[in-house]
């Protein structure tokens, strides 16, 4: 049973939450729902809203119903998740129905999926989508090392407009 709580409430370090425990980035686009793993993005203050910030690279399936959609959701599974992570970042959606393979219930708030597997969900509204370019890089080996092929992320700030922790 999940519970709203605000996002001043959040009690987890952000970048084990992020950067350790990884999320999934999901978004609905024709009734159909996608998602995808993530472990780059953040949480804080922008233009006076709670936000989150998530980085998606061209190619991902996951985009086309991100940039389809005036919302998403940020879940985070609770420990002893990591294959479902690893596979649900590895394999498209495009190539089967992944959520289904592992097995995940998807639930709604409003018109915005998340997973009911979840501990933690941040239920976002996109504010911000802006392409990564090279020359907005002052570290170039940033470029180097991340961006081989050149397959620069979009970086999206969304506001986070509810909190629903599983209990």
């Amino acid at each position: 049973m999940f519970k709203e709580i605000k996002a001043s409430e959040l009690k987890e370090n952000t970048f084990d939450l992020i950067g350790k425990q990884w999320l999934l980035v999901t978004a609905e686009k024709e009734g159909k729902c996608n998602t995808m793993t993530a472990s780059w993005g953040g949480l804080g203050v922008m233009w006076g809203k709670d936000v989150a910030f998530i980085v998606i690279r061209p190619q991902r399936y996951t985009k086309e119903f991100i940039d389809d959609s005036s919302t998403l959701s940020l879940s985070i599974l609770p420990e002893g998740h990591k294959e479902e992570y690893g596979y649900l970042g590895r394999v498209s959606g495009r190539d089967e129905n992944k959520i289904e393979k592992v097995g995940f219930s998807v639930a709604h708030d409003g018109e915005t999926p998340y997973f009911e597997e979840s501990k933690l969900v941040l239920i976002c509204e996109k504010l911000f989508a802006q392409p990564y370019t090279p020359d907005a890089f002052l570290d170039k080996e940033i470029i180097e090392k991340w961006y081989p092929d050149e397959d620069f992320h979009t970086m999206y700030i969304c506001e986070i407009k509810k909190v629903l922790v599983n209990e």
